[in-house]
C-alpha cells in the first residue's frame, strides 16, 4: 500500500484527468475530425459489402451485437479482428482499416479508463476464479466517494479491455452500414419491411448530419488554433489543447446544425413529404446472392455462439483470462 501524501494526490489526479483525456487526444490527433469524416460518410465502391441490401446488414449488426454480448469476450475480439480486416475491402482500404483501427485503440483506452477504477473486488474474482490482486496504484481514500476501489489492480485492467470486446465489434459492424450505404438506399429498405416513415426520415437526417458534425467541429477547431490557441504552448500539454477546442466548438456546432434543421424542415415541406402515405421509387430495394451469403454468415454466427455458450463460454460464466 502506498502511503497518502500531497504527491500521491496530485499523482492520482493526473491519472485521472489525463485518462479521461488520453481517448479524446488519440482520437483527435491519430483519426482527426477529417478521418471521421471518412469512417461516416459512403463512398461509392463495387466489393462485398457494397452489394449488399441496408437490411442485410442492418440484420448482421444486430447478430454482432448480440453474439458479442453473450458470449466470452474473446468471442468479441476476434470478430473484432475479422471486421477490421474484412475494412481492407471497402474503398480506400489500407485507410479505412487504420482509420477502424484507431478507433477501436480508443475505445479499448477508453473502457480501460472509465471502467476499471469502479470494479468490484467480488466481480474481478468471479470472472478471474483463484484471484489473487497485483496492486497497480492506491487511490485517496476520498476517491471513494467518486465511486473509486481502494485500489487500480491488474486484474481489473484485464477485465476492463475484455468487456470493451463486445463494444469495439459492434463499432465496426455498425460503420460498415453507414459507409457502404446511401441514405437512400436505406430510406427504400426500411420502407419497403413496413418502418414508419417519420422513424426513417429521423434516421436519414441523422445519417446525414453526422458528417457534417465533424465537418463543422474541425473548421470550429482550426479557427481557434488559427486564432492562437495555445500558440505558446509547450509541445507536451500541446494534445491537451485540442481537447480545450473541441469542447469550445460544442456551442457553435449546435447553433449551426440547429439552422440546419430549419433549412431541413423546409426542404421537406416543399417536396410534399408524407403528402401521401405511400411512395415509389426508381430503384426498387432488391436482394441478391451476395445478401443469401451474409445470411449464411449470419446463420453461422448464431449457431456457432448458441455451439459456445452451452459449452460454458457464455457471459455469465468465469473467463479465462491471461496474466
Amino acid at each position: 500500500m502506498i502511503p497518502e501524501s500531497p504527491l500521491t494526490d496530485v499523482i492520482s489526479w493526473f491519472f485521472l484527468i489525463f485518462g479521461v483525456s488520453l481517448p479524446f487526444i488519440f482520437i483527435l490527433k491519430l483519426i482527426g475530425l477529417t478521418g471521421f469524416q471518412e469512417i461516416t460518410r459512403y463512398e461509392k465502391h463495387d466489393t462485398f459489402y457494397y452489394r449488399l441490401n441496408p437490411i442485410t446488414k442492418i440484420v448482421f449488426t444486430l447478430v454482432v451485437t448480440i453474439v458479442a454480448a453473450a458470449t466470452i469476450w474473446w468471442i468479441g475480439g476476434i470478430i473484432t479482428l475479422v471486421l477490421l480486416m474484412s475494412y481492407l475491402t471497402l474503398l480506400n482500404g489500407r485507410r479505412k482499416f487504420m482509420l477502424g483501427l484507431y478507433l477501436v485503440l480508443a475505445t479499448l483506452i477508453g473502457f480501460a479508463q472509465g471502467y476499471a477504477p469502479y470494479v468490484p473486488s467480488d466481480v474481478v474474482a468471479t470472472s478471474f476464479g483463484t484471484y489473487q490482486p497485483i496492486n497497480w496504484w492506491t487511490w485517496p481514500s476520498y476517491f471513494a466517494y467518486l465511486g473509486f476501489t481502494p485500489v487500480l489492480t491488474q486484474q481489473q485492467v484485464i477485465y476492463s479491455l475484455q468487456i470493451s470486446m463486445r463494444g469495439t465489434s459492434v463499432v465496426l459492424a455498425a460503420l460498415l452500414l453507414v459507409l457502404t450505404s446511401t441514405p437512400s438506399e436505406i430510406l427504400r429498405s426500411l420502407n419497403k419491411i413496413g418502418l414508419p416513415i417519420a422513424i426513417v426520415f429521423a434516421l436519414i437526417v441523422a445519417m446525414r448530419s453526422i458528417p457534417k458534425i465533424f465537418d463543422a467541429i474541425d473548421l470550429s477547431v482550426k479557427s481557434q488554433f488559427m486564432r492562437g490557441l495555445g500558440s505558446n504552448a509547450n509541445a507536451i500539454i500541446q494534445p491537451f489543447y485540442y481537447v480545450v477546442a473541441g469542447f469550445a466548438s460544442i456551442l457553435p456546432v449546435l447553433i449551426h446544425m440547429l439552422r440546419g434543421a430549419k433549412n431541413t424542415a423546409i426542404s421537406a415541406d416543399t417536396r410534399a413529404f408524407r403528402a401521401f402515405n405511400t411512395r415509389t421509387y426508381l430503384n426498387p430495394a432488391v436482394f441478391t446472392r451476395s445478401d443469401a451469403y451474409m445470411g449464411a454468415i449470419v446463420v453461422a454466427m448464431i449457431g456457432l455462439s448458441t455451439i459456445a455458450i452451452i459449452l460454458g463460454f457464455g457471459r455469465s460464466l468465469n473467463y479465462v483470462a491471461f496474466y
